[in-house]
C-alpha cells in the first residue's frame, strides 16, 4: 500500500493544506530528503554543462518535450503537437520514451495513448533513452522525445518544456518537499516554453508567470514563449468508438483518473457542463487491478451514474467498455496553441533542418 496513495495527497501535503502535527512532521522530513536530492541535481547538470558529462548525438534531428515539475502539465498533447508538426514538413517522426510503469515488452499507458492520437508514428519505449533513438533513426527522421527535460545523456536539438498554468512552480519546492524536478532556473536550457492550460487562467496571471520565469533564468530565458489551451474534443471508448462531446452535459457522470493533476482533468469534465455525481482520484500511472475494476462498478452503480468517464490515460489500461452497468468513456483533449504558435514551429523548423538539408545533399 503506498505511503501516499494519490497525487491529490501528495500534493496537499507539499502545498500546505494539509494541517495538523503529522502532516507538519512529514513535511519536515521531506524538506530534509529534498536537500540531498537537489544536491544531486545540481552536481548532475553542472557536469553535463561543463562537459564532464557527455551526452551522445542521435543521428537524425531529436526535439524533446519535458516540464520542470512532476507530472500533470498536460505534456501528452503537447508531444502529439509536436510530432504532427515534423509530419507537416513530409517528416516521419519516432516517440521516444522511458516508458515509465510498463514491464518489459509492455507498451506505457502514454505510449497506447500517443498510439491513439496519433496511429501511423511509431513510438518506443526504453530506459535507455540513448538506444531507443539509435533505434528509431533507422526508421525515422526526426525524434520526438516525451518527457525528456532531465534526461540529458541524449543530446537534443531543441527543448520545449511545458509549465502549467495552474500550478506553474511545483509549490516553490524541490521534490520530494515540493513538485519541481529541478530549479527554476533550470528552464534555461530549454528553446522554447509552452504555457499550457493558459485559458484556465487570466490575461494578468499569465503575465505574472512570464515574469517571475523571466526573473529566474535572468538572460537565459528561452527566446520562444507560446501559450496554449487543452479543449475538449471528444469521447472514445475502449473499442475505438467516438462520441459527441454533448453526451456529458446530458448524463450524470461518475469520473475517475489517474494522473499527475487529477484536479485538472475534473476541471475539464465541469466545463464540458457535467453534473458530476462523484469523483475518484488515484496515483498517476496506477495500474488497475480486477479488484479496483469491481470498487469502481460497485461505486459508479451506487451513484445512480449514467457514464462513467475518464482518461485516455486510464481508458487504454482498463479496456474495457462499461463500468456499473453504463457507458466507460474518455475524455479527448485537443491542444490549441493560443499565442506564439509561429514561433514555435519556427523553432521546430530550424531543429529539424539538418535533416531536410542531408536530404537535399
Amino acid at each position: 500500500m503506498p505511503l501516499l496513495p494519490d497525487a491529490d495527497s501528495f500534493r496537499s501535503l507539499v502545498d500546505g493544506s494539509a494541517r495538523g502535527p503529522a502532516a507538519s512532521a512529514a513535511r519536515a522530513v521531506l524538506a530534509g530528503l529534498a536537500v540531498p536530492y537537489a544536491l544531486a541535481v545540481g552536481v548532475r547538470n553542472a557536469a553535463y554543462d561543463r562537459g564532464l558529462l557527455p551526452a551522445t548525438r542521435a543521428a537524425v534531428p531529436v526535439v524533446s518535450v519535458g516540464n520542470l515539475t512532476l507530472g500533470g502539465t498536460g505534456k501528452t498533447p503537447l508531444v502529439a503537437w509536436v510530432a504532427r508538426a515534423v509530419s507537416s514538413r513530409g517528416l516521419q517522426p519516432a516517440i521516444v520514451s522511458r516508458g515509465y510503469g510498463a514491464r518489459r515488452g509492455e507498451r506505457s499507458d502514454e505510449a497506447a495513448e500517443l498510439g491513439l492520437l496519433l496511429p501511423g508514428v511509431p513510438h518506443l519505449a526504453d530506459r535507455d533513452r540513448v538506444a531507443a533513438a539509435a533505434v528509431a533513426a533507422a526508421t525515422a527522421d526526426v525524434v520526438v522525445l516525451d518527457d525528456g527535460f532531465q534526461h540529458r545523456r541524449l543530446a537534443r536539438d531543441l527543448d520545449i518544456v511545458a509549465v502549467d498554468a495552474t500550478d506553474p512552480f511545483g509549490c516553490d519546492r524541490i521534490f520530494p518537499r515540493g513538485l519541481l524536478r529541478e530549479p527554476l532556473a533550470g528552464l534555461g536550457r530549454a528553446g522554447a516554453v509552452v504555457l499550457t492550460r493558459a485559458s484556465a487562467v487570466d490575461a494578468a496571471r499569465r503575465v505574472e508567470i512570464r515574469r517571475r520565469l523571466e526573473a529566474a533564468c535572468g538572460a537565459a530565458m528561452p527566446p520562444v514563449w507560446a501559450e496554449a489551451r487543452h479543449r475538449p474534443l471528444r469521447l472514445r471508448s475502449a473499442g475505438g468508438g467516438e462520441r459527441p462531446l454533448e453526451e456529458i452535459a446530458a448524463a450524470r457522470v461518475a469520473a475517475f483518473a489517474g494522473i499527475g493533476n487529477p484536479a485538472a482533468f475534473r476541471g475539464s469534465l465541469e466545463s464540458c457542463g457535467a453534473e458530476l455525481a462523484g469523483f475518484r482520484g488515484f496515483p498517476d500511472h496506477h495500474a488497475y487491478a480486477a479488484t479496483d475494476l469491481d470498487e469502481l462498478d460497485r461505486w459508479a452503480g451506487g451513484l445512480r451514474a449514467t457514464l462513467v468517464v475518464t482518461t485516455l490515460k486510464d481508458l487504454v489500461k482498463i479496456d474495457r467498455e462499461r463500468l456499473g452497468g453504463v457507458p466507460l468513456v474518455a475524455l479527448e483533449i485537443a491542444l490549441d496553441v493560443m499565442t506564439g504558435g509561429d514561433a514555435l514551429e519556427a523553432a521546430i523548423v530550424r531543429a529539424t533542418d539538418r535533416i531536410v538539408t542531408e536530404r537535399q545533399a
